[in-house]
Order: C-alpha cells, then sequence, then structure tokens
C-alpha cells in the first residue's frame, strides 16, 4: 500500500461532459428477458447510459469539458503547466492522446504532458499523480482530463457488461493554493489480471480471429477485442477491499465517518455502494450518486459525480473521501480538504 499525503495542493475547479445520446436499459429486452429487465435495473441502479457517437472520441469529450473549465474560470491556457490524460479508451495507441490535447486546447510547448492508463480506479491514481505535480517546485497548475467511451470496447451482445457501461469526460484544474492535508492510500493485486480484461493485444497478437464475435460464456457474444468481466469476482473483490480501505485511511488519517461531508464512490453497482454505506455506518445523505444517469463510466464517474451531484455544494470548507476499483485489480481511497471547488454543470456534446 502507497500512503502519500500532500499539504497546500488541491482541486481548484472540476467540469464534466457527456455525449447526448441517451440509452434506457428497460428497452434491452433483446438481451435480457422482460421479465429480468425491472430486477436487473433495481439491482445494478442504473436506468439510462449515455453513448457516444462513432466518431466522437473520450478525449473530444475531456477537451469541451476543459474549455468549460477554463473559459468559466478564466484560466490562461499559459499557466497550465502539466497535463495529465486518463483513460483506457485513447484516439490511438501512439500518440498519446495528451499530446494531441495540449495543441488542441491551446497550451504552450512547454506543458508537461502524458498519458496514464489504469482501470476504473483510474482517477484516484492520476489525481494523486496530479498533486505530487502541483507540489513540486515550478510546477503550480496542473490540469487532469479523465474520460472513457467503453460503449466502444463492449459488445452490445454482451449481457453482463452492456447494461453497466457509459460513457462521459472530465477535467479537474489542481493547483497550488490554501489547502489543507490530503492523503491517498493506492493498492495493486496484479493476480487478478484475468477478472477484468480485454484478451487481444501484444501478449495476445491480434489477427483476424480476434475480430471475430463469438458465443462466450452464459451466451454472451464478445470478441477478443472486447472487455471481459467476471461480475461474481469484481463484486467479491470490492466487498472485502473497499469498506477496509476507507476505515484504513479514516484510521490512519484520525477522522471518523462523521467528519466526512461527502463520501463519493466509484458508480460501479448501486446494490454493491448501498452496501459499503451500511458497512461503514455512513449516512446516506452524503453518499451522492449519478449512477442512475450514467452508468458505470469507468475511470471517470468519481469526477462525474462530484459534478453532477455536488454542484454548488462544495463552497467554503469540506472534508471529502473519494474511493474507487476495478481492473488490475487496483483499488485505493483519498480523504482532502476541498476548499471553495468550483463545480459546472454537466455539458453534453
Amino acid at each position: 500500500m502507497a500512503k502519500i499525503t500532500f499539504q497546500g495542493v488541491g482541486i481548484k475547479a472540476l467540469s464534466a461532459c457527456v455525449p447526448p445520446e441517451v440509452v434506457y436499459n428497460k428497452d434491452l429486452g433483446y438481451l435480457i428477458p422482460e421479465e429480468e429487465i425491472e430486477k436487473t435495473i433495481n439491482n445494478i441502479g442504473i436506468e439510462q447510459r449515455r453513448i457516444a457517437a462513432p466518431d466522437v472520441t473520450a478525449s473530444d469529450l475531456c477537451y469541451k469539458a476543459a474549455c468549460q473549465l477554463m473559459e468559466d474560470n478564466d484560466i490562461d491556457p499559459s499557466s497550465i503547466d502539466v497535463l495529465l490524460f486518463m483513460s483506457q479508451t485513447p484516439d490511438y495507441r501512439i500518440p498519446a492522446t495528451s499530446c494531441l490535447l495540449q495543441h488542441r486546447l491551446g497550451l504552450p510547448r512547454e506543458t508537461m504532458c502524458f498519458d496514464i492508463s489504469l482501470g476504473c480506479s483510474g482517477y484516484l491514481f492520476a489525481l494523486s499523480t496530479a498533486f505530487a505535480y502541483a507540489s513540486m517546485q515550478g510546477v503550480n497548475r496542473v490540469l487532469l482530463l479523465d474520460g472513457e467511451t467503453f460503449s466502444k470496447i463492449v459488445n452490445r451482445r454482451d449481457k453482463v457488461d452492456w447494461p453497466l457501461y457509459g460513457d462521459a469526460g472530465t477535467a479537474t484544474l489542481v493547483e497550488k493554493g490554501d489547502y489543507g492535508t490530503s492523503t491517498f492510500m493506492l493498492n495493486t493485486d496484479g493476480s487478478g489480471e484475468n477478472v477484468l480484461k480485454i484478451h487481444a493485444g501484444m501478449r495476445n497478437p491480434i489477427t483476424a480471429e480476434s475480430c471475430v464475435e463469438r458465443e462466450q460464456e452464459d451466451g454472451n457474444i464478445r470478441s477478443d477485442l472486447e472487455v471481459f468481466m467476471d461480475g461474481m469476482d469484481v463484486f467479491n473483490f470490492a466487498i472485502s477491499k473497499v469498506p477496509k480501505s476507507i476505515k484504513q485511511l479514516l484510521k490512519e488519517t484520525e477522522h471518523t465517518v462523521d467528519d466526512v461531508d461527502y463520501l463519493i464512490f466509484h458508480q460501479a453497482n448501486r446494490f454493491m455502494m448501498d452496501f459499503f454505506v451500511k458497512k461503514l455506518k455512513m449516512s446516506p445523505e452524503r453518499v451522492p450518486y449519478c449512477i442512475n444517469k450514467y452508468g458505470n463510466t469507468s475511470s471517470a464517474s468519481v469526477p462525474l459525480t462530484i459534478a453532477s451531484e455536488l454542484q454548488g455544494r462544495l463552497e467554503g470548507d469540506h472534508t471529502v473521501v473519494l474511493s474507487a476499483f476495478g481492473a488490475g485489480l487496483s483499488w485505493g481511497s483519498a480523504i482532502m480538504s476541498m476548499h471553495d471547488c468550483n463545480v459546472f454543470p454537466v455539458i453534453e456534446y
């Protein structure tokens, strides 16, 4: 476990963008027996999701979110010292998408840019990286863009994955300022690599066969270029790790659940999150959800939840806990002071 503590850096502003197309899980009769649809929706808590058009990528959604953030906060592009792009669905394998976004956003050539790739826990790992750079001498502002278009890597005839995932892009501005202590606790267990995976790649070279859709376990249809998830293994992993991670974080930082104004989870599954809340004895009013509207947007779900549910509610000082888990396997939690954080309504592109 990596325990990382920062002083004097924090989140100044946050924005999010989603595609305009809405798909409803009540219309999945072609995939799930009609008599099971309502039960499925109640269990996962997802009524609708946003799906990107074929020519819209995660970077497009992040770009729009970043433009809103920079315009509404009167941010001079030349003031951005570091640009991070967190995604498992980049524009290309080469070059890094962060480089394209630097040019597109009009950031100076002196801006340091690089991509980060991780699962649904990725925002916490990337945010800790942003905090680390913002803490350094010579760096004042870091722009973290986190977006996913999982609809492009999930088969629409995969009854495990397709009802879950939606698309979104987010922008987070991290900078030096009058912020208190922030602590991240981040963990990894690579023995769980097969729990959530795309099989074809460098280890298993892509061939013509990789592109063929075929019937997999329990009648799911999927190619080797699309996401596989063992839902029960992910569930068991999450309920065994997430509450313990948050309890340990609170203990290590000498906080209790009563000190926490908001607890923001990765929006994976409503039943799972409700279990976490009960296990932690947390007041449900302090746990915002947006999974019903946007589904599981992978690593973008934590900042999307903030933009969707906490707009106008982070003025002044607030103690916030973030928690996420995903492929790798990887998981983490963070506690931070959010001081006058500017959060803007979710926009569409």
